[in-house]
């Protein structure tokens, strides 16, 4: 079996054809940057006062012959014993090197001198210099950057109206099995609502263009076979279906319809099942990851690689999720020869265990905000050590 680190690098070296294209500042927030972005202007353009008061020339006082206003330059220039009434923001006029901030200004109609105890202004004071924040074709953010409010900002004030993203991409979601009945339907003993489908929906949502659901399906070639036929998304995802016995089928659907495997079975738990295939299309390669059926084995497969397969996808430079570090409230015992996920809850800085780790206890699940991870062959931990965990966006 893959180690968890071989199986999430060999999923993101596959790379499902997606388009770049370039979209209005004002649709991309949550983004990812397809290539560097550079600016098409310098910021700022020119000289500028960083306060309200007087850009001045030479020593004082100064004899005030015009104003500078935000968006109104003063048209001349400044000659020794000069100055100008001045707004923050407002381009320095010709001949000014300092501005002399209005609290510190004594004015007599126009003219204009220190006021009593004040040391003038040294050259430069408040002032931004040209250039200072960007220069015209300097990389301001990075490709992989995620456009938030303020790269957003960024990006407008360097020139652009429009930023080029990855397409994000659409995906597909099929969960199949003889015992799942459709959400809200009247279910015998024999069946369980089919919930798989609309929980990993709801982890790819954030990430994602759009994502379909094409289930549930029951164990059956044929009905296999007549779904993924609707499965033409760059990203396919199955529950259920992939492990061993007799009634899983999804890899022999699979390679009916063209897949070909990439790799099957992580030694990781819950997930060992988790399988990834391919299929060559003319309009690019289509990526499948065949998640376990059982609930919290999808949930966790869905975290460690679906999630970071969608957000490279969309061009986050490091799509893999981030370990943090928790005090347990327990003892943990020593793992076996698996790396093993455990459902937890953690109030800041301390976790504790979730009710039940068996794979099919949603409530558990439900009530988990974060992963322990152990490693395979930890010894036990103590109330009291550190351990890593990864927190979930969940409820």
């Amino acid at each position: 079996m893959l180690t968890l680190e071989e199986a999430q690098a060999r999923l993101l070296a596959l790379d499902p054809a997606q388009e770049a294209i370039e979209i209005e500042c004002q649709s991309a927030l949550g983004r990812y940057l397809s290539r560097d972005l550079t600016a098409l202007r310098t910021q700022p353009a020119a000289d500028l006062s960083a306060m309200d008061g007087y850009a001045v020339c030479g020593d004082g006082p100064w004899q005030r012959v015009g104003e500078s206003r935000a968006g109104m330059p003063f048209a001349g220039s400044l000659a020794p014993g000069q100055c100008t009434r001045i707004s923050t923001g407002a381009h320095m006029p010709t001949g000014s090197d300092r501005v002399l901030i209005q609290e510190n200004a004594k004015a007599d109609s126009n003219l204009i001198a220190l006021a009593e105890g004040e040391d003038p202004p040294p050259p430069g004071r408040h002032v931004r210099k040209a250039g200072f924040d960007f220069g015209r074709g300097d990389t301001v953010l990075a490709k992989g950057t995620r456009l938030g409010p303020a790269q957003l900002a960024l990006a407008i004030a360097a020139g652009h109206d429009t930023v080029p993203i990855v397409k994000p991409a659409t995906v597909q979601v099929l969960d199949s099995g003889d015992e799942l009945a459709r959400p809200g339907s009247q279910c015998g003993a024999d069946q369980i609502p089919a919930s798989n489908g609309t929980m990993i929906a709801a982890m790819l949502a954030p990430h994602v263009g759009s994502v379909q659901l094409l289930g549930p399906v029951p164990d059956d070639l044929p009905a296999l076979a007549a779904a993924l036929e609707k499965a033409d998304h760059p990203i396919l995802v199955t529950s259920g279906g992939a492990s061993v016995g007799d009634h899983d089928l999804i890899q022999r659907a699979l390679i009916d319809w063209g897949a070909e495997l990439a790799f099957w079975k992580v030694a990781i738990k819950p997930g060992k099942p988790l399988m990834v295939a391919t299929r060559r299309r003319e309009s690019g390669i289509q990526v499948i990851v065949g998640l376990p059926g059982n609930p919290v084995s999808s949930f966790v497969t869905c975290f460690l690689f679906v999630l970071p397969l969608v957000r490279a996808v969309a061009g986050v430079s490091d799509p893999l999720p981030k370990a943090e570090t928790r005090i347990a409230s327990e003892d943990l015992p020593a793992v076996g020869s698996r790396r093993e996920f455990l459902r937890a809850v953690s109030d800041g800085a301390r976790v504790r265990l979730a009710a039940s780790q068996d794979s099919s206890a949603l409530l558990a699940l439900a009530a988990a905000n974060c992963l322990i991870d152990r490693p395979a062959g930890a010894p036990a931990v103590s109330a009291g050590e550190p351990v890593p965990v990864y927190m979930l966006q969940n409820g």
